[in-house]
């Protein structure tokens, strides 16, 4: 007995540690969790929380992402947006605060909304009696395609530009902190 004992612990061992390297890691997960932040001048800053798509050899704008409907922009829980400081978004005014972010995408402009509502899966928008603001943005077309779907930003001087990269796509919208 003692023996299949000391058989039977390095086996279940070896099938652990097997099993453990079979398991996914969070590298491969489908849409993994991702952030972007600007920083002004006086620490404040803007932070956006999202879930970062891969396009997988699918066509995402006008066919997995349509035209002329409201996309939740990014994956799983809605986009999260977060600023410490009175902004201007593409020139509306948006208080200090948290909000969720949604974007209608066109095939030659983009809206950004900016919803009130906070805290929801991304699916279904939760409609236009939520938005705060929407606001137009510069679509133009990336050099090359673009695997992971990404939110960054442009800090130039006081100002933070978001931008929205994805496949061949990048919508931007000019936010600056308001004095």
């Amino acid at each position: 007995m003692k023996n299949m004992r000391n058989f039977a612990v390095p086996c279940l061992l070896v099938f652990a540690g097997i099993v453990t390297a079979a398991i996914p890691s969070g590298a491969q997960v489908a849409s993994p969790p991702a952030n972007a932040s600007c920083k002004f001048t006086d620490g404040k800053t803007i932070v956006v929380n999202y879930s970062s798509p891969r396009m997988r050899g699918r066509k995402i704008f006008g066919e997995l992402v349509p035209f002329g409907e409201v996309w939740r922009t990014g994956a799983n829980d809605a986009t999260g947006f977060v600023t410490t400081a009175d902004l201007v978004v593409g020139g509306k005014n948006v208080p200090a605060g948290g909000y969720t972010i949604f974007t209608l995408p066109a095939k030659d402009k983009w809206t950004l909304i900016i919803s009130k509502k906070t805290g929801e899966f991304g699916i279904p928008y939760p409609g236009e009696q939520f938005d705060f603001a929407r606001m137009e943005m510069k679509v133009s077309e990336l050099q090359s395609p673009l695997e992971n779907f990404t939110i960054s930003f442009n800090q130039t001087g006081g100002n933070c530009n978001m931008n929205l990269d994805w496949e061949t796509t990048r919508a931007s919208v000019a936010i600056a902190e308001k004095k």
